[in-house]
């Protein structure tokens, strides 16, 4: 993660100053719980809360008590103690590091998947009003990148908007999932403290209790929420594949904006390179790498070790501040694309007619002609256009054995864009609604 790729909110859910505040408040609703049972003295939880709560944490101090006692919940303890004075010796009360590590990691990621989810709002606003913009303005369809049948731009655009409404449901789930929260001692047993005390600090935190925690909270809720979200990068990448694909010089049906004073190439001032949708490219190669760790993170020793720990604390600033960043800049390109449907009509007519060949193939076979017969028929007309040999419709008016069963206005009829497009109006209703 460099400053590059970062946004300033979802950087800040990953700061120390950040982390050290979660950190108090978990053990400060602790003691309010603790206090409600009759474990502590109420006057001692209130002076926690109260003298905690107008401390500015002190990072380089907290480091500097770690170099010596090697442990990091333990150096925020005894800092907490300094800030808090004589009833620091009822924080922490039957609590073990992981209680506080865990439980802060699920409020982060929590805090993390909010900002993801504006961000895809964000994305299938500018998707929608894009794909409503072009809902008839009629491209090439491409399979394998050829030419295949006529679309239209807004359809394509419209597969985007439905891959990233389920984007954000399994994200809305997969934030459902690590929303837990663990507060159960050594083991997982609750043997030094209260299962109420943990439902309290749940709920103060907007968390769920883990039902079975085992000192730690299970890492597959933690492996699920990183694979949704490289599926997520997945989603940009695609979309920016096909706007890099658009781009290109001798395709041109769209490109990201090039705002004035921009630079495409240090030697070649004529270049504009899209260079916003290479980028996303990237960003989603690097949040994918987050998965593999996260699915290793699940098989950790009996009741918990720590190999997870370093792991997480990389990939999960890493994975959550590249998504947002890329999530962001890709709702930006779909916004400013320029789209130019001149091109587009320019490309549908390239190869001569040949993109109507199904429809008479179709059409002679309705009219007898087995469907093999049909094909060779189609084919044999539609190579020498492909070779830059003719016209295909004029081919296929000349060719004796098509004569035979299509006439001249049957043909003809069989060329009309508007054919392919016929549903449009429905797949925009399946996908937008009514």
């Amino acid at each position: 993660m460099i400053p590059r790729y970062s946004r300033d909110a979802m950087a800040q859910i990953w700061s120390p100053e950040t982390r050290y505040r979660i950190w108090f408040e978990i053990e400060a609703h602790a003691a309010d719980a603790m206090a409600e049972l009759g474990i502590i003295p109420r006057d001692a939880a209130a002076a926690i809360w109260a003298r905690g709560r107008q401390a500015a944490f002190d990072a380089q101090r907290i480091d500097e008590i770690e170099r010596e006692t090697r442990h990091d919940v333990i150096a925020f303890l005894t800092h907490l103690a300094e800030i808090v004075g004589p009833e620091a010796r009822f924080v922490h009360q039957g609590m073990t590091s992981s209680d506080v590590l865990d439980t802060c990691f699920s409020v982060q990621l929590a805090r993390a998947s909010d900002i993801l989810l504006a961000d895809l709002d964000l994305v299938l606003a500018a998707l929608k009003r894009r794909a409503f913009e072009h809902r008839d303005t009629v491209t090439i369809g491409r399979s394998h990148g050829i030419h295949a049948e006529p679309t239209t731009f807004g359809v394509k655009l419209a597969y985007a908007y439905a891959e990233f409404t389920r984007a954000r449901q399994r994200l809305v789930h997969a934030r459902e999932e690590v929303a837990v929260c663990a507060i159960s001692g050594a083991v997982g047993t609750f043997a030094n403290i209260d299962p109420a005390i943990e439902a309290h600090v749940a709920r103060a935190l907007g968390l769920r209790p883990e039902p079975v925690s085992t000192q730690i909270i299970p890492r597959d809720r933690h492996a699920m929420f990183f694979a949704t979200l490289a599926v997520i990068a997945s989603s940009i990448e695609r979309f920016a594949t096909e706007i890099r694909h658009l781009q290109r010089t001798e395709v041109l049906e769209a490109e990201e904006y090039f705002s004035p004073g921009q630079k495409g190439s240090s030697a070649m001032p004529h270049k504009r390179n899209p260079v916003l949708t290479e980028n996303l490219t990237g960003l989603a190669r690097l949040v994918r790498s987050a998965v593999i760790p996260a699915l290793e993170n699940v098989a950790l020793w009996h009741e918990r070790d720590i190999s997870h720990s370093s792991v997480e604390r990389g990939i999960a600033p890493d994975a959550t501040i590249h998504l947002d960043f890329a999530l962001v800049r890709l709702a930006d390109v779909i916004d400013k694309l320029v789209v130019y449907p001149e091109n587009m009509r320019r490309n549908l007519d390239r190869l001569g007619g040949l993109i109507h060949s199904q429809r008479v193939l179709l059409a002679l076979t309705q009219k007898g002609m087995s469907r093999e017969q049909a094909y060779a028929a189609v084919q044999r007309n539609a190579m020498p256009v492909w070779r830059g040999e003719g016209d295909f419709l004029s081919l296929l008016k000349a060719d004796p054995e098509v004569k035979a069963r299509l006439s001249d206005s049957d043909l003809a009829g069989l060329f009309d864009i508007g054919y392919h497009v016929k549903h449009v109006d429905t797949i925009f209703k399946r996908v937008f609604g009514e």
